[in-house]
């Protein structure tokens, strides 16, 4: 049964072909795109023309497996001599696996050792592709396993060795990549082995081993809150810079003084864009939003009526891609409101000046917020603008992501549930919320030591608490420490954004 054979194709008869007759058969006779003769043999195709038979210039072994299933299998080589060599190894496992010294899993395995590492990549990334991860995500973990593997040397799933990955995240730190970073080589690297295990691809993950580095120990960015004081400066100065900055004279004997002449619309228009810029740092700090997330809302996701206002953010614009209903304050559901109408007036006073059909509401298409690529550079010249610095004295800076570290400090902060705010953020764990996502530079650490009792050295209690108690004004249940953290009755809300799944 087992045999080595060159598979054959056929294609349609070139143009300039000829046919001939040499010794019975029919044969094709043209000159190729390099001047070079070609002479093949003719069949007739199922439509009854003329088509020339191509052969492949490697063999093929046709053999049985040890579970009796005819297989087919490319050996690469073009010489059969060597073909019989991979057919008898092919035999061979058969043979032990009817013997059950293979089990048919650890057969199929073997039969993927030798398949050059890109092909695997590209299979694992179209296995990514159709688990719908993001399409930037599939980027970097493209890119990562191609780096490690070139640098590596790794050609085939049988060189993947822990210790060569261990070597090769060693020399980068010795580089000054950072701890995350190198994490992120790590994670791509482990997952792919991971899926070469359940697609039988590897009997273990050589690579599980692998040491991950302390990201904490080695942040290199790190983030901080912004107060209540800093966050009002801020709106106010994203409101008011586009005018400012195109009034301030740039040269002369008058730079720097904002006297310089805006013809009206230009004024109006530049208003404009400060109104915008100002709903969107309030859009970031009242929702915990992404940039990317953000920068996806349509006017048709924002549900602005009823009892409770929300957004609706679609799984595929959702870093988890599960989607999610982001509850809205009322006060930024109308502000929200307030401004698409003004979007709407200004669309249909274009539409009037045109002669164009004047619409009666906005596409719900069309985007909520214009949030420009280059906007952490515009929060740099905002915070500069009002006077907030943008690192503090331990080094912490502000950008477009620390917004929402803001969101989830002023959280807790407020006393919120760290389960509530958890689910506000969306966040996988917990911790992550409270101990990443939380500055404890704007907690009121002080303020909370008021809440334990008074300790007296001498044994007698303190005439100020016992006054305080007599009065019913000692603030006992702010000893309560879970009810200080617990949703009051004055301060109810239902939390729409319960889908607990992201990583930051």
């Amino acid at each position: 049964m087992a045999s080595v054979f060159k598979k054959t194709a056929t294609k349609p008869l070139p143009v300039n072909a000829e046919i001939i007759t040499r010794k019975g058969k029919r044969l094709a006779r043209w000159k190729d795109g390099r001047g070079k003769n070609r002479t093949v043999a003719v069949t007739t195709g199922r439509d009854g023309t003329d088509r020339i038979v191509i052969q492949a210039a490697t063999y093929t072994a046709k053999y049985r497996d040890g579970q009796r299933i005819i297989r087919e299998v490319a050996t690469g080589c073009r010489t059969k001599d060597g073909a019989m060599s991979v057919l008898r190894d092919l035999t061979g496992r058969a043979e032990k696996v009817k013997a059950k010294i293979l089990t048919p899993n650890e057969d199929r395995i073997g039969d993927h050792q030798a398949t050059p590492l890109d092909t695997h990549f590209a299979a694992y990334i179209d296995h990514q592709t159709a688990k719908d991860v993001h399409s930037a995500r599939i980027d970097n973990t493209r890119s990562r396993l191609r780096r490690v593997a070139a640098d590596c040397g790794f050609a085939r799933l049988a060189d993947l060795s822990a210790s060569g990955v261990e070597r090769w995240l060693l020399d980068r730190q010795r580089e000054g990549m950072s701890a995350g970073a190198r994490n992120g080589y790590r994670e791509a690297w482990i997952g792919f082995a991971n899926w070469c295990v359940k697609t039988s691809r590897l009997l273990t993950n050589p690579l599980s081993d692998v040491p991950k580095a302390d990201a904490r120990a080695d942040c290199r960015r790190k983030r901080r809150a912004l107060t209540e004081d800093e966050l009002t400066r801020l709106l106010d100065a994203a409101r008011r810079r586009p005018l400012q900055d195109a009034m301030t004279i740039r040269r002369g004997p008058n730079k720097g003084k904002a006297i310089a002449k805006v013809n009206e619309g230009r004024r109006i228009e530049l208003e404009w864009l400060g109104r915008e810029r100002a709903l969107i740092y309030k859009t970031y700090l009242l929702t915990g939003l992404r940039m990317s997330e953000l920068a996806s809302l349509t006017v048709g996701q924002l549900k602005l009526d009823g009892p409770l206002q929300f957004a609706v953010l679609d799984a595929t614009d959702d870093k988890s891609r599960r989607g999610a209903d982001i509850p809205l304050r009322p006060d930024l559901a109308t502000e929200l409101r307030q401004w698409l109408d003004a979007r709407l007036v200004n669309r249909q006073s274009d539409a009037r000046a045109t002669g164009t059909d004047i619409p009666d509401e906005l596409p719900p298409e069309s985007a909520v917020f214009n949030v420009p690529a280059s906007l952490c550079r515009i929060l740099d010249r905002d915070l500069k603008f009002a006077g907030v610095p943008k690192k503090d004295d331990r080094g912490r800076t502000v950008d477009v992501h620390a917004l929402r570290h803001t969101f989830g400090t002023h959280l807790s902060k407020a006393g919120v549930a760290p389960r509530v705010a958890q689910a506000a953020m969306r966040h996988s764990s917990i911790d992550l919320t409270m101990n990443v996502y939380t500055d404890p530079r704007l907690l009121d650490v002080h303020g909370a030591l008021d809440s334990l009792p008074t300790l007296s050295l001498d044994g007698t209690p303190d005439a100020t608490q016992g006054e305080a108690k007599a009065t019913g004004t000692d603030n006992a249940g702010a000893r309560q420490f879970a009810p200080a953290f617990a949703p009051k009755s004055d301060n109810w809300c239902k939390p729409l954004s319960i889908v607990v799944n992201s990583d930051d």
